[in-house]
């Protein structure tokens, strides 16, 4: 195989690896939120011993980025494949960790029922968080700037729920003093899913610097 060839193909399994730690993180995200809606302990300690296997293959991945700039030595257009790549990477090992923060929410909630209207509200924030998640992958497989741009724009609904999950929560406290514990941990996840749609928002971004090579604010 040329140099050219070998090189092309690190790239290539350099994306396949992104997406499969994207895969895990997609996951992560999904099985958080359905054991907090479920208080489910069980599935939240295993959201929380998973981040384990997701922090090992941030680490294998980011390794194999620096060999391939170390010996390949990468310019343009290439080099931005891979520095693209490190900062998709960073940005899904920090949607793992919110996902991490949303179960650990739910163990501090464990042995309540759930009651505060708000909660409905989460999983719809949850799934516009993932459909983010997806698309912006989806983006950066196909260097799609326009699907990227269209996924960045999906942040606003998610901060639209934020807002109103959060004046309905506080609402919550202030009518029923009984619930301020358990609004207050729904409203850390809140926030915590409004930070994984950052995160979103940021792999969009790195689509457009991927293709056009400029730096540029998607919302």
């Amino acid at each position: 195989m040329t140099t050219r060839g070998a090189f092309d193909k690190a790239l290539k399994e350099l994306q396949q690896d992104i997406l499969r730690m994207a895969s895990l993180v997609e996951q992560a995200v999904y099985d958080s939120v359905q054991s907090l809606v479920k208080v489910d302990v069980t599935g939240a300690s295993q959201v929380i011993v998973g981040d384990d296997m997701i922090d090992k293959l941030f680490l294998e991945i980011e390794e194999k980025c620096i060999k391939i700039i170390a010996t390949q030595q990468p310019i343009a257009r290439d080099l931005r494949v891979v520095i693209t790549g490190i900062k998709i990477l960073l940005n899904l090992e920090r949607m793992a960790d919110h996902a991490v923060d949303i179960a650990r929410s739910t163990m501090c909630l464990s042995g309540q029922t759930l009651t505060v209207k708000p909660l409905e509200y989460i999983p719809q924030m949850a799934k516009l968080t993932q459909q983010m998640v997806k698309e912006g992958l989806d983006a950066y497989v196909n260097s799609d700037i326009e699907k990227a741009s269209a996924m960045c724009a999906l942040d606003d609904d998610v901060d639209y729920i934020y807002a109103q999950v959060f004046r309905e929560l506080i609402n919550c406290m202030m009518e029923n003093p009984e619930v301020v514990m358990q609004s207050t941990y729904l409203l850390h996840v809140c926030r915590y899913l409004e930070r994984i749609a950052d995160h979103a928002t940021n792999i969009g971004e790195e689509v457009v610097y991927l293709v056009t090579g400029e730096h540029k604010e998607l919302n």
